[in-house]
């Protein structure tokens, strides 16, 4: 990829404006979570040495669009403002008059924080009138947020478009570089772990990996369809009927290894009994609810000789303790890997933290949506334009 980067400009004396990802749960004013805010702090802190006036801006939740933050005031920016002055140990003000009053100076090395982009009339169409209002706050545009670089935004892209000068962030960078180590440049074997419920839902992320990766561990309901498409009987298992010749013709494509065993119920519950059957003894009313200890061992010893692992979505219900065995020695597994492991989406997270071995894959990623978005082969548009620019000089 070829993009300018914010590490190699000159920044002292500019007014740098950041869009970052601070879309953070806050519940009667108290964040829940700071691990986003805290994700952001390198760039921040790297713009503030440089000698810049760092001006932030973000979405938070799902406002109504035009209308006042004062009539809105749970989706306000302020506890987050609150957050950020704490975690940097400086002042940080937040504007909420920066469309219609051109903001004061306040010299190199403050921080500001704009509030809610989401409320502002013409944010989600990408507005020109509105992307240019942004672009006029600043010397340089860094987008930061790869959580919203999937989006065609006025404060992801639009404004990229206008600005003197547009670059990647650290954290964008960052995660640019390791979906590319992983998915362009990969070492070999590269294999891909993907687990939901439905083949649907990532069907296209399937299809992409199936032409690039040496093998595909499928996982949770998707493997259940596979297993159907294999001649399994499973039972009363989540599965989708319609999708089985596609399942076919992916097995045809790339190496999916099948479970020889699975631990079923005979209802979803945190209390159902847990049984391990062969799949060829999965009875009619059983429920497929995760690996069998002899298919979590056959899939570690393959994530064990792998260069290259990309993991998205767990293989069993993890959150239910008799039927998290199988995530966890596929977490195991990949926490062991000598190759390259890159982790993405919400539920790989959470079982990320539930075994405690985020400091054991190579790269997390920040960004749920675009994560897959990128995997399935999809053109970003905030980074697309970033690419762009850099081209044009």
């Amino acid at each position: 990829m070829s993009f300018l980067r914010m590490d190699q400009q000159n920044l002292e004396g500019k007014r740098v404006l950041i869009r970052e990802d601070l879309n953070v749960a806050i519940n009667d004013g108290v964040i829940s979570n700071d691990t986003r805010i805290r994700a952001t702090l390198p760039t921040i802190e790297m713009a503030r040495a440089a000698g810049a006036e760092v001006i932030l801006m973000s979405h938070l939740g799902r406002p109504v669009e035009a209308k006042p933050i004062e009539e809105q005031d749970d989706f306000s920016m302020q506890p987050v403002a609150d957050r950020l002055a704490k975690l940097l140990d400086c002042d940080v003000q937040l504007n909420r008059d920066y469309l219609s009053t051109t903001p004061a100076s306040r010299g190199p090395g403050s921080v500001t924080l704009l509030e809610n982009v989401r409320i502002n009339a013409g944010e989600k169409a990408n507005d020109d009138v509105l992307a240019k209002s942004y672009a006029a706050l600043c010397d340089v545009f860094v987008m930061d947020a790869f959580g919203t670089a999937h989006r065609a935004q006025a404060s992801t892209h639009g404004v990229a478009k206008y600005a003197l000068t547009a670059c990647a962030g650290l954290l964008l960078a960052s995660e640019l570089d390791a979906l590319e180590r992983s998915l362009k440049n990969p070492e070999r074997p590269m294999l891909a772990i993907v687990g939901g419920a439905k083949v649907s839902s990532k069907l296209e992320v399937l299809k992409n990996l199936s032409t690039e990766v040496d093998q595909l561990i499928v996982g949770g309901g998707i493997a259940n369809t596979f297993l159907a498409a294999a001649g399994v009987n499973v039972g009363k298992s989540l599965f989708e009927r319609d999708l089985i010749d596609t399942a076919k013709e992916l097995m045809g494509t790339t190496s999916i290894p099948m479970p020889t065993d699975v631990v079923v119920a005979k209802e979803f519950a945190v209390n159902a009994v847990a049984v391990t059957r062969l799949v060829t003894d999965i009875e009619d009313d059983d429920i497929i609810l995760d690996i069998g200890p002899v298919t979590a061992r056959h899939f570690a010893e393959i994530i064990g000789n792998m260069k290259t692992i990309i993991w998205n979505g767990p293989v069993g219900v993890f959150e239910f303790e008799q039927f998290s065995k199988g995530t966890q020695a596929v977490a195991k597994a990949i926490a062991d890997s000598a190759g390259f492991s890159i982790a993405g989406g919400g539920e790989t997270i959470a079982a990320i933290d539930k075994y405690a071995i985020t400091d054991k894959v190579s790269y997390i990623s920040t960004g749920g949506g675009a994560f897959l978005e990128y995997v399935q082969g999809a053109v970003l548009p905030a980074v697309e334009i970033l690419e762009k620019k850099a081209s044009e000089g």
